[in-house]
């Protein structure tokens, strides 16, 4: 008995301790056991219109048709932005672009703006995200908060197909516990060019179909995994299609551009329709709530607001006037410099201007007035891009870089700028290309009818300058003085032209003087290195490399003047830093294995020196430098050929190695 008592006591025990480590102390709320968060798929779909996807379009959708039915559509929602970037930085943060301060794509979301999945993960989340274009890499600041960013393709997009695949081996990864999954789908974006056998009225409602494919495997997926998981589809912005002049998006602020698609299928929430107009920025509040958070902005809540948004490239990119648009009930209005109003209910194509004489609610005319315009000079990137990466989102329409634009007293509204639109964006894929010939006369024809836009001077002037053409570069950089005389635009890229054709007396202040102005400029930084280190100026040379290279890493030709700088400085540990970078990113291409193994022959390191200078001599057999410096490295390693490689070192020796290799004490008994 005193054996089976011990026994029981110690039974007794354990389980003792399992209560309190499970938190199984005996109070009022026995038995009560809190339910897991559910897990959330967010589904969201570039460039698509309002009408463009479910029952009423006008091609079969069955994979949202059918959230639709169990779901809750909103029948009024509205984009914050007609662009990639912005949209999705307001669907992550719960801010207007106003707020989040993103206006145009090519931007980076700063580390400040609080993500809904940095508060997900907090929460015990596992997070995934995987995106389908370039606009939305993780250098733009998205990707704070998910332990996985899929955001690797070939090219500046990926099919939806590809990305849904990509999402759904994730998810079999992930266990039991709840998943925030963001899923961004690039079609139907220009161009279009929906798979081989998808019968459809346009390519652009083809591409639809084949998101609607991916988004039907992805949906089938989760709920298997996740049966009482959460599912948000929405659309980012829409797409012109030619309504207003537009045929794509960003520099309009219709419906066409800015009403989308959304749909929210949940647990518990009974199908319905919302015909109140909604911003897909509560989309952030919502995410909140589903998982267990209070927050009265959801989507699901019968929270009221007024629903504004904004488009805002045409005025930081051209000068133009600033668009910020608002909606009530079956209404529109859009400001940009004076005031349009629409009933979309009797005018869905918005032909008919109502103008002053609509019924605008008092709170409505103040959310267009008072919101927030951007400073006009930080229209230009804030994110470095290559010349590759730029091609490439010039290819999807979107213009990047460029000068902060001329403040104009006469701006003129977008859209009586419709006509230039397809000028501007040839001319930008055609500038992004370097097709400079083909660049030239769309940039004269754009300035012909719009004397102001600074952005297509300087582009010109650029573009003459890189075809060698002095005169005609010169005489559009007066235009571009005369159009913003303050422009520290002007200097810096009057600068690069004059740095181009090596004339440092006028190219090195102005490019200073840019540098004053903006300190991040890295084209001026890489051009007064340059010309410091021809001037043999080593020191204020590697300074400014390093400037450059805290901002953005050093490219490989980069990286080997900075080394060949530091190596005149007699600085082996910065010399081998930046050779070392180019050598990783040329791999046999590489070209400075010399340089490179006489820095590891100083170092000691002896094997990697041996590696380097064999194939500075496999390069160039009869290389005298290269032979003699193979030569001292082969008797310091006692190798049997050291012998040979001293022969070597004396036949191809010059009037520099000769009296090196004759005074050369390691070569005495050889």
């Amino acid at each position: 008995m005193k054996r089976k008592g011990a026994r029981l006591s110690r039974v007794c025990a354990v389980i003792a301790l399992l209560l309190i480590v499970l938190g199984g102390c005996r109070d009022e709320t026995e038995g009560v056991v809190e339910a897991a968060p559910p897990s959330i798929l967010l589904v969201t779909l570039d460039t698509t219109r309002y009408d463009s996807i479910g029952p009423a379009a006008a091609v079969e959708t069955p994979a949202f048709n059918a959230l639709v039915e169990r779901g809750v559509v909103f029948n009024s929602a509205w984009a914050t932005a007609p662009q990639t970037l912005p949209s999705h930085a307001s669907m992550l943060s719960g801010l207007h672009p106003a707020g989040h301060g993103v206006h145009q794509n090519a931007r980076r979301l700063g580390d400040d703006i609080e993500l809904v999945q940095e508060q997900l993960r907090s929460k015990g989340y596992r997070t995934g995200a995987f995106v389908s274009a370039l606009p939305l890499a993780r250098k733009f600041g998205l990707e704070r908060g998910f332990e996985v960013y899929g955001d690797e393709m070939d090219g500046e997009e990926r099919s939806a197909i590809e990305t849904a695949s990509e999402a759904m081996a994730w998810l079999k990864t992930t266990g039991s516990g709840p998943v925030f999954l963001w899923v961004h789908f690039f079609e139907p974006h220009y161009p279009y060019a929906p798979p081989e056998g998808i019968a459809a009225p346009t390519p652009y409602l083809g591409e639809i179909v084949a998101v609607d494919n991916a988004l039907g495997d992805l949906v089938r997926e989760f709920e298997a995994r996740r049966p009482a998981g959460a599912i948000i589809v929405a659309g980012d912005h829409g797409e012109g299609l030619g309504e207003h002049g537009e045929a794509q998006h960003g520099m309009l602020a219709y419906r066409s551009t800015m009403q989308v698609p959304l749909v929210i299928r949940v647990e518990g929430e009974s199908p319905r329709a919302v015909e109140t107009p909604v911003s897909i920025r509560r989309i952030f509040h919502t995410v909140r709530a589903i998982a267990g958070e209070e927050d009265e902005l959801s989507l699901l809540g019968n929270a009221g607001e007024i629903v504004v948004g904004e488009a805002m490239q045409p005025y930081l990119a051209y000068g133009w006037q600033p668009q910020v648009m608002a909606t009530w009930d079956d209404h529109q209005a859009i400001f940009a410099g004076v005031l349009e109003a629409y009933d979309l209910q009797a005018d869905p194509a918005q032909s008919n201007d109502l103008g002053s004489q609509a019924e605008i609610p008092r709170p409505v005319r103040a959310a267009l007035t008072s919101y927030p315009i951007p400073s006009i000079s930080g229209g230009r990137d804030n994110v470095e891009l290559s010349d590759e990466e730029r091609r490439q989102l010039a290819s999807l329409g979107y213009v990047t870089g460029g000068p902060a634009p001329a403040i104009r007293e006469d701006a003129p509204r977008p859209v009586e700028m419709a006509d230039l639109f397809d000028e501007l964006d040839r001319a930008s894929g055609a500038f992004a290309a370097q097709r400079w010939e083909e660049a030239i006369p769309i940039l004269r024809e754009i300035l012909a009818l719009d004397e102001s836009n600074l952005m297509a001077a300087l582009r010109l002037a650029a573009a003459y300058s890189a075809t060698g053409d002095d005169e005609k570069a010169m005489e559009a950089f007066r235009r571009a003085r005369e159009i913003a005389p303050d422009s520290p635009d002007v200097d810096h890229y009057e600068g690069l032209h004059h740095a181009r054709q090596r004339d440092w007396e006028r190219a090195v202040p102005l490019l200073e003087e840019s540098l004053r102005n903006e300190p991040g400029r890295l084209a001026a930084i890489e051009a007064l290195a340059r010309q410091r280190a021809s001037e043999g100026r080593f020191r204020e040379a590697l300074d400014l490399w390093e400037r450059a290279d805290a901002i953005e890493p050093l490219s490989a030709d980069q990286s080997r003047m900075a080394g060949a700088a530091a190596m005149r400085l007699g600085d082996t540990p910065l010399a081998l830093k930046y050779l070392e970078r180019a050598r990783s990113i040329l791999g046999a291409r590489f070209e400075n294995d010399l340089e490179l193994g006489v820095l590891y022959l100083e170092t000691r390191r002896f094997r990697e020196a041996r590696a380097a200078l064999d194939r500075a001599v496999q390069r160039d057999p009869e290389n005298p430098m290269a032979l003699f410096k193979r030569a001292q490295l082969s008797v310091l390693l006692g190798e049997p050929e050291a012998s040979q490689w001293i022969a070597k070192a004396r036949r191809a020796a010059d009037a520099v190695t000769a009296p090196l290799i004759d005074k050369e004490r390691l070569f005495e008994g050889y």
